[in-house]
């Protein structure tokens, strides 16, 4: 990984039904702040929030869903790889991705490279109890991890929900990533957003850049922003507000782990992946897939 200046853009969904031109203006507007944002600056990686393409709540079933989005890449994609091209730089964003069959929809994140190509695609994996396709929702869940090797270093996405499961991030970072974008419209607390963002950081070493949603999508919800940029040591280098703005912070290498805590003459000596007690691991391996719920009564 080399240094760099990564931004988190935190836009809001219009609230209307939604149709294609709903859809087509989202990405435009999406593309003017991500624009605002490179000239003002100079950001090689810039995260835009989960589905910022028609928001996270479509109001619409998934077959009605699947008629109005496209495949990745596809031509709803084409403005945003458009737009890495012409501003040079790495773009994420989170958009509702047609699968192979009618009402097969993902809830995916795109790596777009400098070159205007798609680099990676991550479909979300741990879907939030109510979107997903089984529970009455209109998602279906993905089953591969997505880590990207690129000039800036080795970019891993996971979308909201996903940062709730330390497994999803520990197998990105094991795997070589050291920048987990992840793309939000989270639903719960500003703590818990803050909390599992640094946890996931502080517990591989590696980069979030965590974009959030803010405003209002097509089904009246309403989203808090607070869009964070976390380093490997779990310190929030970077943090919005509740309206449509920009968070950056320079992500440098040789500074990532440099003390104890911010600021201390105290070095940082452990390393959360070298150290891994892995004869436990394996003794236990079958508890971590074993079927399991909280023992404690919840809705």
């Amino acid at each position: 990984m080399r240094a760099f200046t990564a931004a988190a853009v935190q836009v809001a969904p219009r609230p209307d039904v939604l149709t294609r031109a709903v859809v087509k203006e989202n990405i435009a507007h999406a593309a003017r702040w991500v624009t605002r944002c490179v000239e003002t600056t100079g950001a090689e990686l810039v995260v835009l929030p989960e589905s910022v393409t028609t928001g996270f709540t479509p109001g619409l079933a998934a077959t009605e869903l699947w008629d109005l989005i496209d495949s990745v890449p596809g031509p709803q994609c084409d403005p945003l790889l458009g737009l890495a091209r012409d501003l040079g730089i790495h773009l994420v964003w989170g958009s509702y991705e047609r699968g192979a069959e009618r009402g097969v929809v993902h809830n995916s994140a795109v790596l777009a490279g400098p070159g205007g190509d798609v680099l990676g695609v991550y479909r979300k994996t741990h879907p939030f109890g109510p979107e997903l396709a089984s529970r009455g929702g209109w998602v279906t869940p993905g089953d591969q991890v997505t880590v990207v090797e690129t000039p800036l270093g080795r970019i891993g996405m996971l979308i909201c929900f996903d940062g709730d499961y330390p497994e999803l991030a520990r197998i990105q970072a094991v795997r070589g990533a050291e920048v987990i974008c992840r793309p939000s419209a989270l639903l719960r607390s500003a703590d818990l957003w803050e909390l599992t963002c640094r946890a996931r950081a502080y517990d591989n070493h590696v980069y979030v850049v965590g974009a959030n949603a803010t405003g209002s999508d097509p089904g009246g919800v309403l989203y808090f922003g607070n869009s964070l940029i976390v380093t490997p040591g779990a310190e929030v280098v970077a943090r919005g507000a509740s309206q449509e703005s920009w968070v950056s912070a320079r992500l440098d290498p040789e500074r990532a782990l440099a003390s104890l805590t911010p600021g201390s003459s105290v070095p940082q000596v452990f390393d959360h992946l070298r150290d891994r007690n892995l004869a436990l691991v394996r003794r236990y391996a079958d508890d971590l897939v074993r079927p399991a719920r909280t023992s404690f009564p919840h809705g």
